[in-house]
């Protein structure tokens, strides 16, 4: 256990999906629940923290805030500014961890009067510890802060640095929604194997083990995914047959246009809520 989880305190605003997984990877990696503490205002919510975990949870902030070291944002976007509002006077001196969609590094640090930011854009395979998260530091968050930020967030899986704020739309377009877009297409893999003769458990197992097997294949290359797909598409064949009939549909342009659809949305966001 290394020096940051054995002296560190944290308090988590909000105590939803986000925040559980953050707790649960802290706590697997031997992090005391009593330097934690939430604010949940929601009572099913703080009920199942606490039971799931045996931490501090309190409806409201509180004074205790004052302990925290680092203040772990996982609220809403369209509660964050009310809930700063409450939090502000008591975490002045803390790095502020934010997982909330959309709400800028400007917004954050002037409704909390600090410069101690880092921005996070998880997904939800974090549940898990398999998680993609883009990080952007705001230029008053120390290389202390920076490292900080990485233990607790490692604890959901992977991560990597963005230099401009404004690319996290875009993580948030690619990684931050993607599971969405693989779920999706599980569920129409799943739907045309049954349309096909197989049980749904037959499809769907066959659909889920190809992507998990494709994805470790694609991570264990060095080969760009063209050439791997390349490699599985004889000319004539079966896959060069759905290859060919996705791009007469204009699937690959349609996608990119979604996910450029999503990296506007998370624009819009920051600017509705900021």
């Amino acid at each position: 256990m290394d020096s940051f989880t054995k002296t560190s305190s944290l308090a988590f605003i909000g105590g939803g999906n986000m925040a559980s997984a953050i707790l649960g990877g802290l706590i697997r990696q031997g992090m005391p629940a009593r330097q934690m503490m939430v604010v949940e205002p929601d009572e099913g919510a703080r009920s199942r923290v606490q039971a799931d975990f045996g931490i501090q949870v309190m409806a409201q902030a509180q004074a205790p805030l004052r302990e925290a070291e680092v203040v772990v944002w996982a609220v809403k976007p369209q509660v964050f500014h009310e809930a700063a509002a409450a939090v502000q006077p008591w975490t002045g001196s803390a790095l502020h961890l934010s997982v909330a969609a959309g709400i800028t590094t400007d917004s954050i640090g002037r409704w909390l009067d600090t410069e101690r930011i880092v921005r996070c854009m998880p997904n939800t395979p974090a549940l898990i510890g398999q998680g993609m998260t883009g990080l952007f530091a705001r230029p008053g968050a120390h290389a202390a802060d920076r490292l900080q930020a990485e233990q607790i967030i490692a604890t959901t899986g992977q991560f990597l640095w963005v230099q401009k704020e404004a690319l996290l739309d875009a993580v948030t377009a690619l990684s931050g929604s993607g599971p969405a877009y693989v779920f999706f297409f599980l569920e129409a893999m799943t739907e045309a194997g049954i349309g096909m003769g197989l049980t749904r458990e037959q499809a769907y197992r066959l659909a889920v083990v190809t992507f998990q097997g494709a994805s470790a294949l694609a991570a264990a290359s060095s080969e760009p995914p063209q050439v791997l797909r390349q490699r599985v598409t004889s000319k004539g064949g079966t896959t060069h047959a759905a290859i060919s009939h996705m791009e007469q549909c204009g699937m690959q342009r349609g996608f990119m246009q979604a996910l450029e659809a999503a990296r506007h949305r998370a624009a819009e966001m920051g600017a509705a809520f900021g």
